[in-house]
């Protein structure tokens, strides 16, 4: 069977590898064919070498470690535009935090927050994670990375106040707009 394979694909290479023919027809056109035409003289056209690219490895960049590695896949991996010591100014509870991260997100990988130790908003693999309607007061933020429903790596948890307008504040409106009064009929 290998034997028969290989004289098969050997009969397919023969054309490839067989000479070309070179002459003018009687229109004057100038025609180039693997059989020399009968009658008529033709020149063998020689042909420069094909070229050709050698097989090279393919590079490998960013691989996870092995499951059972105690080594983080990820040597940067923390949460950036929460302030330092002041408080956080939200005043309807939304803001956005930034994931710095190196090297970069690997396939399959996915960022989900942590917020007061607990699973916040869907995995998504965009570094920009959006909070809303936080309520005021401290809390705690750390982004864990998801390879499914597995952790493979938690940021250092960051704890930061959140300040937001008080319901009682006389510079807050009213929702609701003020009932017209009612004319008295004439």
């Amino acid at each position: 069977m290998r034997l028969l394979t290989a004289c098969l694909l050997c009969t397919l290479a023969l054309p490839a590898a067989a000479q070309i023919y070179k002459y003018t027809d009687s229109n004057g056109n100038t025609v180039f064919t693997n059989q020399p035409p009968e009658g008529q003289s033709a020149e063998s056209v020689e042909l420069p070498p094909t070229n050709t690219v050698e097989a090279q490895e393919p590079v490998v960049t960013e691989q996870a470690p092995p499951a059972n590695s105690d080594l983080p896949p990820y040597g940067t991996l923390q949460l950036t535009n929460l302030p330092d010591e002041a408080a956080l100014r939200a005043n309807n509870g939304t803001f956005t935090v930034g994931v710095q991260i190196e090297p970069r997100l690997m396939p399959g990988h996915r960022f989900r927050l942590l917020l007061d130790g607990q699973p916040y908003g869907q995995a998504s693999n965009v570094p920009r994670l959006q909070l809303t309607n936080v309520d005021r007061g401290e809390h705690s933020l750390a982004v864990e990375v998801l390879n499914g429903e597995r952790q493979v790596q938690q940021s250092p948890t960051v704890v930061f106040t959140v300040q937001r307008i008080s319901l009682n504040s006389p510079a807050r409106q009213n929702a609701a707009p003020p009932k017209p009064t009612p004319r008295p009929a004439p």
